[in-house]
């Protein structure tokens, strides 16, 4: 958990920064004032002990970014060691045990483990319906249920489609060892909304971000596969 800092009001306010740097990705000092109620000169105060303390660091410059004349804002983001102010679970625990579970049960063993487990972070979500508007609510309905897990998720519209993006993963370092754990969630997120999927980034591959992308095209089935055969 974040650790304490000497002022509670101050720590307060720090904790919110991490939090809305987590949960948006990189962000200046203006628009967290904007977001917090503060001037962008006491979010700076702040954001200059983030990165002092090895929490935030200056968020590369993207040629989007332009605003107006003159140089880009200057945009943070956090850190590994930020993100792991907001905790990795018992990583050491689980992966011992997922180690012992290959060993005795095999890879599938390993993958029914994953999809059970996605299954309880997803239960009562019904599948999106043909719409488009069916696809973006069930879509929603998901970041909804892996926020309430750790995942600090979010949903954005893309070019043609939506994109499902994870600011942070309770469990980066587990699913680096078993990829099972990101292919069930891949899998199940595929079914619920009756379409393909495209990792197009994940944590535990190095990202600063684990993003989906759901293409608004239904998936096509081939007469075989709709036989059964």
């Amino acid at each position: 958990m974040v650790a304490e800092p000497t002022r509670s009001g101050e720590g307060d306010t720090r904790r919110q920064i991490m939090l809305s740097l987590l949960e948006h990705g990189p962000e200046s000092a203006s628009d967290l004032g904007d977001q917090l109620g503060l001037s962008a000169a006491g979010v700076r105060r702040h954001l200059d002990i983030l990165v002092e303390e090895g929490i935030a660091e200056v968020a590369p410059t993207r040629g989007n970014q332009q605003r107006g004349r003159g140089r880009p804002a200057k945009s943070f983001r956090l850190t590994d060691k930020g993100r792991a102010q907001f905790g990795h679970g018992y990583d050491a625990l689980a992966t011992l045990a997922l180690e012992a579970l290959r060993e005795t049960g095999g890879d599938s063993a390993v993958r029914e483990f994953a999809r059970k487990r996605i299954s309880a972070i997803v239960e009562g979500i019904s599948p999106a319906e043909v719409s488009e508007e069916s696809i973006q609510a069930t879509a929603r309905a998901l970041a909804e249920a892996f926020a309430a897990h750790g995942y600090a998720a979010t949903v954005h519209r893309a070019a043609g489609g939506v994109q499902i993006c994870q600011h942070h993963c309770p469990i980066s370092h587990v699913a680096s060892a078993f990829p099972e754990l990101c292919e069930a969630e891949h899998q199940v997120i595929a079914e619920l909304l009756g379409q393909h999927v495209q990792p197009l980034a994940t944590i535990p591959g190095g990202h600063g971000i684990c993003t989906t992308n759901i293409p608004l095209t239904p998936i096509q089935h081939s007469p075989d596969e709709r036989s059964g055969t």
